[in-house]
Parts: structure tokens; sequence; C-alpha cells
């Protein structure tokens, strides 16, 4: 026999049946797990069970520079030893990356100790000769690769210092990993392309190009800046992102950005 609830049966049913995730009741009222812990009452992230994206960048950026707080990311939750961040263009850097380009043997180890994949950047740094001559005779080419931010293998291994002098003159030796020197840009130049562009009306909607360190970096208002690579004829590659292509050019007496990735995917003027 059919029957209509009432709002009155349903709360009589809610209290009588801990909602899943709940637990159960305390005498007080208070949500209780069956281990008699206090139950998460916040509702599962949209996003779930992919990691907390705050907490994967945290991971990443950490690994640059501090052992103790990477031990307590990956002692509370293992797999961020495997954390991977884009940084912006497809820029992605990996916690194990992070700390192969700085040089930070330590946060390294302890990185691979706990899971993450070794790779031919760490082992550079690290010293690892053996281990960086079978993947240049197993892959033509691979000591042209680049790791996170376009930073060359041979940087990396400068970066592991006296232990790793073997594989540095090693890929010394080898005379192309290193890094390409981009096309010279003059201050002037800079100045002219430097400034506010805008491709909305919303606050985030503009980027800030500015000339930091003898080069000009691009920021989305409230993202993190890309160093931008030149090219020649005002036309860069962000840094990390060797495909995209960001130009500038002056149409209608103001300086217009357009942006590739491959296809057009913004235009900005400037203010």
């Amino acid at each position: 026999m059919n029957e209509v609830w009432s709002r009155r049966s349903w709360l009589k049913v809610a209290a009588a049946v801990p909602l899943a995730g709940w637990g159960r009741a305390e005498a007080g009222g208070r949500p209780q797990s069956e281990a008699g812990e206090p139950a998460i009452r916040e509702p599962l992230p949209d996003t779930f069970p992919m990691q907390p994206s705050e907490l994967v960048r945290e991971m990443v950026t950490v690994s640059h520079f501090d052992l103790k707080r990477v031990k307590e990311l990956v002692e509370a939750r293992p797999s961020l030893a495997k954390a991977s961040w884009d940084w912006g263009f497809g820029d992605w850097e990996t916690a194990l990356g992070a700390a192969s380009h700085m040089g930070n043997r330590p946060i390294a180890e302890y990185l691979i100790a706990n899971g993450a994949a070794p790779t031919l950047f760490s082992a550079a740094m690290l010293g690892q000769l053996d281990v960086v001559k079978a993947l240049v005779a197993a892959q033509a080419g691979v000591q042209r690769m680049r790791g996170p931010h376009s930073i060359p293998l041979l940087a990396h291994a400068k970066a592991g210092g006296e232990s790793a002098r073997g594989v540095l003159q090693y890929l010394e030796s080898l005379g192309d990993a290193g890094s390409e020197a981009p096309v010279p840009i003059s201050e002037a130049e800079m100045n002219a392309i430097k400034g506010t562009y805008v491709f909305g009306i919303a606050a985030n909607q503009q980027i800030e190009v500015t000339v930091e360190r003898g080069g000009l970096s691009w920021t989305r208002k409230g993202m993190m800046g890309r160093p931008l690579v030149h090219l020649g004829e005002r036309a860069f590659y962000p840094s990390g992102a060797p495909a995209v292509r960001i130009r500038f050019a002056e149409e209608r007496e103001a300086m217009v950005m357009t942006v590739k990735d491959p296809d057009t995917v913004l235009v900005a003027r400037r203010k």
C-alpha cells in the first residue's frame, strides 16, 4: 500500500538511522564515528577522490627547499611523494623535479624512498653517471630534453655539486645538454612591450607583462608569473612551455598580445 510520508516521518527515520559517514550520535547529540571519534560533517568535495589541489601545490612548492614540511605532508598522505603541478601552459613539475633542479639531495632521496619515480634529471643531480649514460645510449638526443621551467639537464648536474661532477663532465662532453641562449632583446624593446593587457571586464581578465631580471615576465592576475623566452621579432614562449607562442604587435596605435596554445586562445589589448 502506498503511503504518503510527511516531513515529520522523515525526521523520525533520520533520527533513528545515522547518515552514512556521520557515524552514531552520543548522548549529547554530537555525531560520533564507530570508533568514538567525532565524525566529519563537511560534505565531500566534487573533486573527490582526487587529492586536494592546495596540498598538491604546496607539496611541489616545499619540495624545492623544506625537507621538514615534505616529510609532514608525505607522512600524512604518502601519495603526495608523486605529486605534480602545472605552473602554467603545461609547465608540469613533480615534487622530485623540484628537488632535482634545486640540487636538494636530501629531499630527492626522501621522495624516491617514498615512491617517487626516479628520472633522468634526478639521476643527473644525484651523480648517477651509469644511469645517465645508459639513458643517453638508449634514446638518441635525450640529453637535450628540458626539465620543469625549461631547465636543461646540464643545469641539474651543476646543481648536484661535487657528487655530480662526473655527470657534469660527461654532459659537457656531449656539447648539447645545456640551454640554448634566447634571442637578445633590448631594454628599450622590453619597455615598449611591458604593461597591463586586458581581455575582459572581470578583475582577473588581465595580464601584467613586466621587466624582471633582465627579461620579460607574463602574469595573469592572481596567478604565478611565467618568464618569457625571446625568439625574435617580439615572439616569445613562456618558461617550461616551448610549444606556446606569445606575440606582441602594434595595431591601431595600441600594443596587442596574441597567445597560441596551439591555436589562438587569447587576444588582449594593452591599457
